[in-house]
C-alpha cells in the first residue's frame, strides 16, 4: 500500500452504547491523523451518528474503519477525497 496521505470522512452509526469506550479508544489511537469529529445523538432512532474527518495513509484509514465496523452495534463507512488523477480522468471523459 502507498503511504501517501488521503483525506477521508468516516461515517459511524452506533446502536450499542456498550461499544462506545472501545470506539473512543480506537479513535484515540489515530488522534494524530484526525482533523475533527462530530457526534450527534439521535434519540428517536436510539443511535448516535459520528463523523470523523481524517488525513492519513489509506492503510491507516482502512484499519480504523475496519476496527470500528467490527464492534458490536457499530457500522462504519468511508468516503475518500478523489485523487488528482481521478479528477483529470473525469474532466477529460
Amino acid at each position: 500500500m502507498c503511504a501517501e496521505s488521503r483525506v477521508a470522512l468516516i461515517g459511524i452509526v452506533v446502536s450499542e452504547s456498550a461499544s462506545v469506550p472501545k470506539l473512543n479508544a480506537y479513535l484515540h489511537e489515530c488522534a494524530g491523523y484526525i482533523i475533527g469529529r462530530m457526534g450527534v445523538p439521535y434519540e428517536k432512532a436510539g443511535v448516535s451518528i459520528i463523523s470523523v474527518a481524517i488525513d492519513a495513509p489509506q492503510d491507516v484509514i482502512n484499519m480504523l474503519s475496519g476496527k470500528l465496523g467490527a464492534l458490536k452495534g457499530v457500522t462504519s463507512k468511508t468516503v475518500y477525497q478523489k485523487l488528482p488523477e481521478e479528477n483529470t480522468k473525469e474532466a477529460s471523459g
